[in-house]
Order: C-alpha cells, then sequence, then structure tokens
C-alpha cells in the first residue's frame, strides 16, 4: 500500500508549494461582534420607545431578552470552540505527528484516534467518509440549542402576542359593560370610560411589546447562528479538502482488484509453483506444514470461487436464452395476429365484385 509521510508531504510538493491551513474562525467572530456593536447602537437611539415597551411587561420581556443573552454566549462559544481545533490541526500539520501536539482536540478526535502515533497517513476512503460523517455529526448537533432558541424566542413573541389581546378582550368587555348613561352626567360616564380604556391599553402595549421583543431577539439570534454556521462549514471543507488530498484511493483499488482477480487462473498457477517450492524444499518443519495447509485451502476456495462464477455466468446465459426464445414467441403470436386482421378488414375480389354488381 502506498503511503503518504505527513512530515514530507509538503516537500514532496516542491519548494514553491503553500500548503492550505485551516483558517481561523476569528473573521466570523469579528462579524458576529460589529453586528452586535451596531445592534447596540440602533438600541441606545431607540432606548426611550424600548424603554417604555418594555415596561409594558417586564417580567415577559425579561424572560425573551434573558434567552437571547443565553443565547449569544452560547453562539460565541460554538465559534470560539473552533480556534482550538484549528490552531491543533495546523501545528499537527507543522510537527508531522500528533503526539508532539498538546492538548487533544474534541471535534477532530477520530482523526486524532485514527492517526494515533503513526508519523505516516494512508487512509481509504471509507475511512475517509467515516471521519467527515462523524465531525460533520458534532458540529450539527452543537448547532441544535441555538436553533432552540431562535424558535423559542419566537414563540415567547407570539405568547406574549396572544396573551396581551385576550386581557385586552376581556377589559373592553369590562368597560361596556360599567357604563351606564342613566346614572350620571355626561362627564362622569367619559370619566369612567377613560379610567376602563387604561387595562385594555395595559394589553395592548403587553401584545405589541412581547411581539416587538420576541421577533427582534430571533432576528438578532438567528443571524449569529448564521454567522456560526459558516464558520462550521468552512472548517469542515477546509478539513475535507486536506482529507481528500492525503487519502490513498489506491488502497481502496487494491481490495478490489484482490476481490475481483483472486479467483483467476493466475493466481492458481502462483499457488502451485509456491506449493512445488516448498516441496523441493523438503522443509518439514511445523511452519512449512502450516504454510501449505494455508495453500491449499486457498486453493480450494479459489476452485470453490470458480465453480461458482461459472455456475452464475451458465445461469444468466440460460436466462438470457429462455427471455430471447419467450420474446420470439411473443413477437411470432403478434405477426400472427397482424396478419389475421389484415385479412378481416381487407375485402376479398369476389366479394368487392359482388358489391360492385349490386351498386
Amino acid at each position: 500500500m502506498a503511503k503518504l509521510t505527513l512530515s514530507g508531504w509538503d516537500a514532496e510538493q516542491g519548494e514553491d508549494y503553500n500548503p492550505n491551513k485551516l483558517t481561523s474562525p476569528m473573521v466570523f467572530f469579528w462579524t458576529m461582534v460589529i453586528f452586535l456593536i451596531i445592534v447596540g447602537f440602533v438600541g441606545a437611539i431607540l432606548f426611550r420607545q424600548a424603554q417604555t415597551a418594555f415596561l409594558s411587561n417586564p417580567g415577559l420581556n425579561g424572560l425573551i431578552l434573558g434567552v437571547l443573552l443565553i443565547g449569544i454566549l452560547l453562539v460565541f462559544t460554538h465559534v470560539l470552540a473552533l480556534r482550538p481545533e484549528v490552531r491543533w490541526f495546523n501545528s499537527f500539520r507543522a510537527a508531522g505527528s500528533a503526539d508532539k501536539v498538546g492538548r487533544d482536540p474534541v471535534l477532530l478526535a477520530p482523526m486524532r484516534a485514527l492517526i494515533g502515533k503513526r508519523h505516516s497517513m494512508a487512509i481509504s476512503t471509507a475511512a475517509l467518509r467515516s471521519i467527515l460523517d462523524s465531525i460533520a455529526t458534532r458540529l450539527d448537533e452543537s448547532r441544535d440549542t441555538s436553533r432552540y432558541l431562535i424558535g423559542l424566542l419566537v414563540f415567547l413573541g407570539l405568547l406574549g402576542t396572544f396573551w396581551g389581546l385576550l386581557g385586552t378582550i376581556g377589559s373592553i368587555n369590562t368597560v361596556i359593560q360599567s357604563l351606564d348613561a342613566g346614572s350620571g352626567s355626561t362627564d362622569d360616564v367619559l370619566s369612567a370610560l377613560k379610567t376602563g380604556l387604561s387595562a385594555p391599553l395595559t394589553g395592548m402595549g403587553t401584545a405589541f411589546s412581547t411581539s416587538l421583543f420576541g421577533l427582534s431577539s430571533s432576528l438578532v439570534l438567528g443571524f449569529l447562528d448564521l454567522q456560526a454556521g459558516r464558520a462550521q462549514s468552512r472548517f469542515y471543507t477546509e478539513l475535507e479538502n486536506w482529507l481528500s488530498s492525503v487519502t490513498d484511493v489506491s488502497s481502496d483499488v487494491n481490495v478490489r482488484s484482490e476481490a475481483g482477480t483472486g479467483n483467476r487462473p493466475e493466481d492458481l498457477r502462483l499457488l502451485a509453483e509456491e506449493l512445488s517450492r516448498m516441496a523441493q524444499e523438503g522443509g518439514t518443519s511445523q511452519r512449512t506444514t502450516a504454510a501449505m495447509a494455508s495453500l491449499a485451502e486457498g486453493i480450494q476456495g479459489l476452485v470453490k470461487n470458480m465453480r461458482g462464477e461459472q455456475q452464475m455466468l451458465r445461469d444468466w446465459i440460460e436466462a438470457q436464452q429462455e427471455e430471447a426464445r419467450s420474446m420470439r414467441r411473443t413477437l411470432d403470436k403478434l405477426a400472427a395476429r397482424l396478419s389475421d386482421n389484415d385479412r378481416k378488414t381487407l375485402p376479398t375480389p369476389r366479394r368487392a365484385s359482388e358489391e360492385t354488381g349490386q351498386d
């Protein structure tokens, strides 16, 4: 099996070759920081309006802002978690050995376990796919909580909206029932109406404020989660590109060729020559006997495989012949049926003459 030395891999590419290292996720980190600064600046401009809306229902609005804060910290943690993984991988590329790097990675643990203490690496495509699938699963699972928090913010906003609307409807009903035009002057009725409308207005404030905070918070957290997803996608893509460049495709080809050509007569001839050579040496040791027994078992297995493939080929040929005969019979029946239809539809000369005489 062809092997590729990690420490000498860059040298084989030429002196001018510049290996592609994993890019630091700090670009996305600072993008998220700048976005939060812009959001804070807008919030400072609209502070009085936001304060009034917040005081409409401090409990529910405070819960929404608390969930937003937890989501922001969680998303930043996802991005910063990629930094030690990138640092470990780049150090591993530079050192050429996983043992010379410090702390073991978390996301790249499957890759670290595969490399082990080896200074060379020749992974198959199956191992490559296994590593990438494991890393992709870990990256996707790490974002499940942030996605849930985005949906939770939308839910809290809608919950406050319906809660406020229910309170508004109930308060309006109470105000209408409390009005009595015959109980006093018009000023007293208007005063009672103003007093009663304060409760419906409070409910409407709750509805609109929670909807505002919930949807705005979900928008902010959604953008941050998008940046975290982009950072993870670039990390995964660059890792996949490097692993693909060091994958030994010939190992899979050799395995397939051994499985596909191991039952040829040429292999039988080689095994027979090896058996004859060992017999001529006259070795009667236990090792020679075991080797001869192994060769005999190999020959027996090869013969069985050849017989099985020959039987499969014979069955396939017979099936093709039977299918051809069946198709021929079908075509003959179809041709005969078409011929009968033609004879029924076309008039005979005698019938045509009789029809002419009648006319």
